[in-house]
């Protein structure tokens, strides 16, 4: 998630725009998605095998774009001296080192960040929508999809479903959802995995806990001054989900 209460809903080039064996269109963290399905804390994932998200690549413009969660820097892209090499360029004198290697894709270990292994998404976003959704895509189907009923809280008894663009139902007085990956709102949220939950206009973050197919979800308290950035720490329990 992104801090506010603007959800995003997809981003990416085609993958079917590639032909056999090029690098263009769009490659996921497939890595972060597989550690937190298997249940390790959401944040935890994300700093083992992050911090990139996902990249964009068009090698017949000279492009290549990457997301973190936050930001989405565009570089200049030129093919190594070996096959299936690339370098991306960008201003400030860094560079980022590409390889691909049949179905996979890896950023090289540099002064920026460690090794980090991409795969082609099973579903691309629109063109012109932001880039990293079709990473939160996967992620959202993944980690929250399937059926979830409402052990305790409001509504229990009740069926909820975590679509992977964003939409909430079932969750009383929620209609749409967005995972913290990085960001203030990660900043804000400490060592927890925080979430966003929103109704009309109106949106608020939450702290949660997944424990296999157990969710809870929490009030987030801020402990934080108001002049001060806030400082989220859990407060009490306001639905435990389960997985059917």
């Amino acid at each position: 998630m992104r801090l506010a209460p603007l959800l995003i809903l997809g981003a990416g080039l085609l993958a079917g725009c590639a032909g056999p064996g090029s690098p263009d269109g769009t490659w996921i963290n497939q890595p972060i998605i597989d550690a937190a399905r298997e249940g390790i804390p959401l944040r935890e994932a994300l700093l083992a095998h992050g911090p990139v998200l996902e990249w964009r690549l068009d090698s017949q413009r000279g492009l290549a774009t990457y997301s973190n969660g936050f930001e989405a820097p565009q570089g200049e892209m030129t093919a190594g001296e070996k096959a299936g090499h690339w370098q991306v360029s960008y201003q400030g004198d860094y560079q980022e080192d590409l390889t691909q290697e049949s179905e996979e894709l890896v950023q090289q270990a540099s002064a920026n960040g460690p090794e980090q292994h991409f795969s082609r998404p099973t579903h691309v976003a629109e063109d012109g929508t932001p880039l990293g959704s079709s990473f939160e895509w996967a992620l959202y189907d993944a980690y929250l999809g399937g059926e979830w009923k409402i052990r305790e809280g409001t509504g229990e008894g009740g069926l909820v479903l975590f679509h992977p663009d964003g939409r909430l139902e079932g969750l009383p007085g929620t209609e749409r959802y967005a995972l913290c990956l990085a960001g203030d709102c990660a900043a804000m949220a400490g060592e927890h995995d925080s979430l966003w939950l929103q109704l009309g206009n109106q949106g608020a973050p939450w702290l949660f806990e997944r424990n296999g197919d157990d969710l809870r979800i929490l009030e987030a308290i801020n402990r934080a001054a108001p002049d001060e950035v806030p400082d989220l720490r859990p407060g009490r329990q306001v639905w435990l989900l389960e997985r059917d």
